[in-house]
C-alpha cells in the first residue's frame, strides 16, 4: 500500500450496520447488568433485608463513551490483521482499558506517544480517545500516513471550536482544567489557533483564579506570576501583561459546574473593574462548555443527596475527572468512598478507597456499614463506568451484610416485572 500525500489525515468510518450489530453484541456481553437495568425500572431503590441501595437516576457510561467504546471494538474487528495502537487510554476506566489490551489493542503511555507513533507505517491504525490528542501528535500521524479512528467526544470538539475562534480574535484563552490532563492538553493545543500564535492560561483552583483577577484589575509581578504558571499550564512566550488584556473562558469539559460558573463571574467581574461595563465585552468572551453528561451526573448526586442515606460510594477509574467532582460532592455530606471496582471492598474494617485530599488508596473502616442496623447505601459512578462494575458493588456490599446475591437478584428482578 503506497503512503497517501502527508497532508491527508487518513481517517476511516467503520460504523457499518453489519459491524455496529456484531460490536453490540460483544459490548454487552462484557459491559451489561441485568441488575442496574432493573433498578433503573424501579427508580433506582431496593431494599433487601436490612440494607436499602439507593442508585442515582444518572450514572455510568454517557453517549460519548459508548461511541468511543463502539468505535474501538470495530477498529479491531474491521482490522483484524493489523496492528492497532491507542493514544494512552480509551476513557479513565481501567476494566474497560484492561479489555482493550485484551484485544490486543496496544496502549502507548502519554510520555512515549511522539517516538512510537514517528515509527508507525501507513499500514498501521492509530485510535485517538474520547478524551482527543494534541495537535503535534495529530501532525505526526499525518505525516506517517497511518489510519485514524478518531473517538473524539462531540462535547470536546465543541470546546476547540471554541478555543480556535479566540485564537482568531486575538483572545487568550483561560482553560479551566487540569494541565496534565489529556483532554485538556489537546484542548490547549487548539488554543493556539490554526497559525500557531494564540496563547492559553490553564487554571485549576479558584485560588489560581483569583490570582490571576488581581492581576487583570491591577497587574502585578510578571516573573512571579509565570513563576506559578509554567510548563503546561501556559503557552510558550506567554506575557500576562500582554495576554490578559483579551481573554475567553473555556474549560475541560469534565471539571464541576459550580467551579466553572464561580470561574466565569470572577474573571468577567475583573476585566469589568478593569474596563468598565461599556468596553468589558469587547475585552471577555465566555461558553459555557461543560458537558451535557457531566452536569446531568452532578445534578443528579445532588438530587440524591436531599435524600436519607448513610454512605456513598463512588465507583470509578481514580484518574476520572468526572468521576473525583462526584466524590468532591458526597463527601462534604456524608461519609463517601472512592472505589475503583467491589474487589476495594475487602471487608467492612478494610475498605481500599482514594483519597482525593492524599491523591493516594487508603484503607478505611466504616462502622456503618458493618453495623447490623439497617442501612440506606447511596451509589453513583461517573461518564466512564461501566454498569457492570456497578453491579459488581452491590452484590459485594449485600453479601459483606449477610444478603447472598441471587437473593439480591431475585429481589430486583420481581421489584421491576
Amino acid at each position: 500500500m503506497n503512503a497517501p500525500p502527508p497532508d491527508q489525515q487518513r481517517r476511516v468510518n467503520i460504523r457499518t450496520e453489519d459491524g455496529l450489530q456484531r460490536v453490540e453484541v460483544e459490548v454487552i456481553s462484557h459491559y451489561r447488568s441485568e441488575l442496574v437495568e432493573s433498578l433503573r425500572k424501579t427508580g433506582g431503590l431496593l431494599t433487601v433485608g436490612n440494607t436499602t441501595i439507593r442508585l442515582a437516576k444518572e450514572f455510568g457510561f454517557c453517549y460519548g463513551v459508548e461511541r468511543a467504546i463502539d468505535l474501538a471494538y470495530a477498529a479491531r474487528q474491521v482490522f483484524a490483521d493489523r496492528k492497532l495502537y491507542l493514544l494512552g487510554e480509551i476513557i479513565h476506566n481501567p476494566e474497560v482499558n484492561r479489555q482493550l489490551d485484551a484485544m490486543g489493542i496496544i496502549s502507548i503511555p502519554m510520555a512515549e506517544q511522539e517516538r512510537t507513533i514517528s515509527t508507525l507505517s501507513p499500514q498501521d491504525v492509530v485510535i485517538v480517545p474520547a478524551f482527543g490528542a494534541e495537535t503535534r501528535l495529530m501532525n505526526i500521524i499525518k505525516e506517517r500516513g497511518c489510519l485514524v479512528v478518531d473517538t473524539t467526544c462531540g462535547d470536546v470538539m465543541n470546546v476547540w471550536k471554541r478555543v480556535r475562534s479566540y485564537a482568531k480574535q486575538a483572545f487568550t484563552s483561560i482553560i479551566h482544567g487540569k494541565s496534565s490532563h489529556e483532554e485538556t492538553r489537546a484542548t490547549a493545543s487548539r488554543a493556539l489557533g490554526d497559525q500557531g500564535n494564540g496563547h492559553y492560561l490553564v487554571v485549576l483552583t479558584l485560588d489560581d483564579v483569583d490570582y490571576v483577577c488581581r492581576y487583570i484589575r491591577e497587574g502585578g509581578n510578571r516573573e512571579e506570576f509565570l513563576a506559578r504558571f509554567n510548563g503546561e499550564s501556559v503557552s510558550d512566550g506567554f506575557d500576562p501583561d500582554l495576554h490578559l488584556q483579551r481573554v475567553g473562558v473555556a474549560n475541560q469539559t469534565t471539571m464541576l459546574k459550580s467551579e466553572t460558573e464561580e470561574i466565569q463571574r470572577q474573571v468577567r467581574q475583573a476585566v469589568i473593574d478593569r474596563d468598565g461595563e461599556e468596553l468589558a465585552p469587547k475585552n471577555f468572551q465566555v461558553f459555557d462548555t461543560i458537558c451535557g453528561a457531566t452536569q446531568e451526573r452532578q445534578d443528579s448526586l445532588f438530587d440524591m443527596l436531599e435524600k436519607p442515606m448513610d454512605v456513598l460510594m463512588v465507583v470509578g477509574g481514580y484518574n476520572s475527572s468526572n468521576t473525583a467532582h462526584l466524590v468532591e460532592i458526597g463527601e462534604k455530606e456524608l461519609p463517601t468512598f472512592f472505589i475503583r471496582t467491589a474487589e476495594c471492598l475487602k471487608s467492612f474494617t478494610e475498605i481500599i478507597h482514594f483519597d482525593l485530599h492524599q491523591k493516594a488508596e487508603k484503607t478505611s473502616y466504616s462502622e456503618k456499614l458493618a453495623s447490623p442496623d439497617p442501612i440506606i447505601v447511596g451509589i453513583t459512578a461517573g461518564a466512564s463506568c461501566p454498569n457492570n462494575l456497578i453491579e459488581e458493588t452491590i452484590l459485594r456490599i449485600c453479601e459483606l451484610r449477610g444478603i447472598a446475591p441471587e437473593h439480591v437478584l431475585q429481589e430486583a428482578a420481581k421489584a421491576a416485572a
